[in-house]
């Protein structure tokens, strides 16, 4: 009975045996991982050595049981570079991860910063064009201003006669009477808040030389003197003289003659050029 069992083991192994060589003679030409650690992931993985399945040994059963490929340790010596290359390759795919994170990072930055300089930029070239509108009307408002000046100046001198006042005074007198008071009120009373005017007071006296100038001074003194205090009109726009027994301007046809008696002559001037320019 042993002897039956003995036989039909030994020819179940003849007859597994080449189909076992067969598979084992394929698998040696597949392309098996190096165990190089300079070429993993660098290279191609190399096949192992191109031998024989049994290698020399004895194609029996006791090396079959006991040939490397049925060990797991040599499982693992095959299988272990693989397991670096791909290690390896996730710490390469984890730091390119990591770069482009920093990257993307760094180009948000950059672009956070650009937008906000341009946003400045913009901000600066709205103020400076406010600046320049501000200054053009500045320029605009100072030109029109200087024509006006200009055309003040050059009118300032054009005054024109307007009213003319004569006041009579007694030889020796050099007071107002009432008559004379109404008179002045009727030209001064106008004059009240306006400009662009003075008034040419002056002063005529019988008599010669120095004493009849003082008292045409005199005399004229007095009108000053009503105006400015009654009528509030500014010193710096009468102007006085005192004529004394100068010849009395000619009339169209007449000789001139000298004043016989005491007299004033109020004569008021306007500019209404001025007056124009400056409303």
């Amino acid at each position: 009975m042993k002897d039956h069992t003995l036989i039909t083991l030994l020819l179940s192994t003849a007859l597994a045996l080449p189909a076992f060589a067969q598979q084992s003679s394929s698998s040696s030409n597949a392309p098996l991982p190096s165990q190089s650690e300079n070429t993993i992931c660098n290279e191609e993985l190399q096949p192992a050595s191109s031998g024989d399945f049994w290698n020399g040994a004895e194609p029996n059963l006791a090396n079959l049981i006991g040939h490397p490929l049925a060990g797991k340790k040599y499982v693992q010596g095959q299988v272990q570079p693989i397991q670096d290359c791909v290690n390896k390759l996730d710490d390469v795919a984890a730091s390119h991860t990591n770069m482009i994170k920093d990257i993307d990072g760094r180009s948000h930055q950059g672009i956070e910063l650009a937008s906000a300089r341009v946003k400045e930029a913009d901000e600066h070239a709205i103020d400076a064009d406010n600046r320049a509108k501000t200054a053009q009307q500045a320029a605009t408002q100072t030109t029109a201003h200087l024509s006006t000046v200009e055309q003040v100046v050059g009118n300032i001198d054009q005054y024109m006669g307007g009213t003319q006042t004569e006041i009579d005074f007694r030889p020796g007198q050099t007071v107002l009477n009432k008559k004379a008071k109404e008179a002045l009120d009727q030209m001064a009373a106008p004059l009240k808040d306006q400009r662009s005017y003075v008034i040419e007071v002056r002063g005529f006296s019988s008599g010669h030389g120095q004493a009849a100038i003082a008292a045409s001074q005199q005399m004229a003194g007095s009108v000053v003197r009503y105006l400015v205090l009654t009528h509030k009109i500014p010193v710096h726009r009468i102007y006085v003289v005192g004529m004394g027994n100068a010849p009395v301007a000619a009339v169209a046809g007449t000789r001139a003659k000298r004043a016989s008696s005491g007299r004033v002559e109020i004569s008021l001037l306007k500019n209404d050029l001025v007056s124009s320019v400056q409303h």
